[in-house]
């Protein structure tokens, strides 16, 4: 069962909550795509039960019942996550991410290392000023034209999404097949998170070509990649890129697979975070209580 709540945080805003519940269990905060909705991941759900995991997360600024900040940054998920930790009562969790919620998760890792025992990003993206990195290299047309907009700015972003243009993702067909099978999920958090409007959307295709506000160099707990080789949408390379600047990172490359398809290995990945955030229950604690 989900619970769905408002939660006001400091500056006035509304954060819309999801939270499976479960006190004794480790809480995972779900880092959703664009554009999607912030509801956990249900495919996922029999997994977290079998692993003693807790999903929490929400709608990020501009997407179903979260005020919108334009001009947000990727970092900014971090002091919202915080917030949604604490008024839940959880001081230390896991975090994962999907497409352009991977960066979002990164962001976690980074700026609360004393909170965050472990972080998964499925085919996300690597900064835009990447170093060495031909960002749009092995993208499909649709995703080089909306990316390239927002790079040209905030006005250029809103003409693109009100021309008329259709986005083509290109699914390989595997992604296809994964979408007709469990992942058909996605069919819920896309259409609510476009229904008023492609606000999030702009807001986060902005985020991701403007500075993030940290450096992958800063995520220093342990950091499991996952990607598909044949992503057209957020190509390899960008994983690779990560792997390489990301202090403790694994990276896990599945040749056949696409950017949904890549989903079919999540759950080993819950394995690999659950065996990450025993070990650290395990290690003597130098963090001071809360």
């Amino acid at each position: 069962m989900v619970t769905k709540t408002d939660l006001r945080v400091r500056d006035g805003r509304s954060l819309h909550v999801y939270d499976t519940g479960g006190d004794d269990r480790l809480a995972v905060f779900w880092h959703h795509g664009t554009p999607n909705i912030g509801a956990p991941p249900a495919p996922l759900f029999a997994a977290a039960d079998r692993l003693g995991l807790r999903w929490v997360s929400y709608d990020r600024p501009g997407y179903g019942g979260s005020t919108p900040v334009p001009g947000r940054d990727i970092a900014s998920a971090a002091a919202d996550v915080a917030a949604v930790a604490d008024a839940l009562g959880i001081s230390r969790f896991a975090v994962m991410g999907h497409s352009g919620g991977g960066p979002h998760a990164l962001a976690c890792g980074a700026l609360l290392p004393d909170r965050v025992v472990a972080v998964v990003s499925g085919a996300g993206l690597a900064p835009y000023d990447a170093e060495g990195l031909d960002w749009f290299a092995g993208m499909v047309p649709s995703g080089v034209a909306s990316l390239r907009a927002a790079a040209e700015g905030r006005s250029a972003k809103e003409a693109y999404e009100t021309s008329g243009v259709e986005y083509d993702p290109e699914f390989t067909p595997a992604d296809l097949a994964a979408l007709h099978g469990d992942w058909s999920w996605f069919d819920s958090v896309v259409g609510p998170a476009m229904k008023a409007g492609p606000g999030g959307l702009i807001d986060d295709d902005l985020a991701y070509v403007s500075p993030w506000g940290f450096r992958p160099a800063q995520v220093t707990p342990p950091v499991l990649l996952l990607h598909g080789d044949r992503d057209g949408i957020l190509p390899a390379a960008h994983g690779a890129w990560l792997a390489r600047h990301c202090p403790s990172a694994e990276l896990r490359r599945y040749p056949e697979d696409g950017h949904i398809s890549v989903l079919r290995h999540a759950e080993s990945a819950l394995d690999w975070l659950r065996e990450r955030a025993d070990a650290d229950r395990r290690q003597p604690s130098t963090r001071s209580s809360r």
